[in-house]
């Protein structure tokens, strides 16, 4: 199995995903914010999709990570990389747990997500998916740079935006402080 690595920004711890996370991730897929992700989906979706970001690690040597709160240890969400099949190429992608939103929560761990991505996997650009009605998604896009490029029908999920990413280049200094 792949190593996962910890990465840590100011407030924010992003691991792996594992055994723990069960629940939380069943809890975020019973609730509407999943819809826009593939969900509603019932305790068995839940786990079949926890097995999915878990395996993305083996298979592709990078993914999404759970993300929580230093101080407290309470898990808000599931952010990084991703790109399975039928993917247009790799993407960011967020998904914060209710209660967690409006706090720049995910644009701090999608920043650190793209810095692993750049400075570590050498991506020279990335994208990230957005449903056009999910206006919160956006603004985390708009707010790591992105630009709305195109558009992409994906066979479960629909129409989705295409938000391309600055690439490493067109980020001031460098590294993971650049990018939040």
């Amino acid at each position: 199995m792949t190593s996962i690595p910890v990465l840590t920004t100011e407030r924010l711890t992003l691991r792996g995903p594992d055994a723990s996370d069960v629940a939380p991730i069943t809890t975020f897929y019973a609730s509407e914010r999943s819809h826009f992700v593939g969900g509603p989906k019932d305790a068995d979706g839940a786990w079949r999709q926890l097995g999915t970001e878990i395996g993305h690690w083996t298979l592709r040597g990078y993914g999404r990570w759970m993300v929580d709160l230093s101080a407290t240890g309470a898990t808000v969400g599931i952010v990084g990389l991703w790109n399975p099949v039928g993917w247009p190429e790799p993407e960011i992608g967020w998904d914060l747990f209710d209660g967690f939103e409006g706090k720049g929560y995910a644009t701090e761990a999608a920043a650190a997500a793209r810095a692993y991505a750049y400075d570590v996997l050498g991506w020279s650009t990335a994208i990230s998916l957005v449903a056009p009605d999910n206006t919160g998604s956006a603004a985390v896009a708009s707010r790591l740079g992105a630009v709305l490029e195109s558009s992409f029908d994906h066979a479960k999920l629909g129409h989705l935006q295409v938000w391309r990413h600055p690439g490493p280049d067109d980020l001031e200094n460098g590294g993971m402080g650049a990018y939040a």
